[in-house]
């Protein structure tokens, strides 16, 4: 653990299968370093995998797997910024078509319960368009939303 500060997300068991997903999907992350268990604990056993190290778009983060008391809620997200429909597309497809599930205005969760924000640097644009009048436009357009549609979003902005 090289980095001072480290996202540590709780994991039941399934750490290692989650950080090997993220490091397959989105640019600049990767699985740097599994730690298993050198004795029993709530949990599990001496042997099974108890922390995996890895980075999420360059996010250096642990997986603890620590058991079922703890889930993942909205109040926690990974905000994904990218450049056009094509990326969004393949990440939102990716999260959601591997047991995810779709939430609005570019919200996702992955099947381990993790909280996505696939969000087009577009979109951001957008929402803070120095013409107010545009930025709502941009705004109510993203809330009618699941996946965010770029076209539709510059189409609302441009009135």
């Amino acid at each position: 653990m090289a980095s001072k500060n480290t996202v540590c997300l709780w994991f039941n068991g399934d750490a290692a299968d989650a950080a090997r997903f993220y490091a397959e999907t989105f640019p600049d992350s990767a699985v740097t370093r599994i730690q298993y268990a050198p004795g029993d604990y709530p949990a599990g056993h001496q042997g099974d995998v108890l922390v995996v190290e890895f980075t999420v778009a360059g996010i250096p983060c642990i997986g603890l797997n620590g058991g079922p008391q703890f889930k993942h809620s909205e109040a926690f997200s990974f905000q994904i910024a990218t450049d056009d429909q094509a990326e969004t597309d393949r990440l939102w497809n990716a999260i959601v078509g591997n047991g995810g599930q779709e939430s609005a205005c570019g919200w996702c969760k992955d099947k381990w319960g993790l909280s996505w924000q696939i969000t087009p640097r577009a979109l951001m644009a957008a929402i803070s368009d120095p013409d107010p009048a545009a930025a709502k436009r941009s705004f109510d357009a993203m809330m009618t939303m699941m996946k965010i549609d770029i076209a539709a979003i510059e189409a609302a902005r441009r009135g």
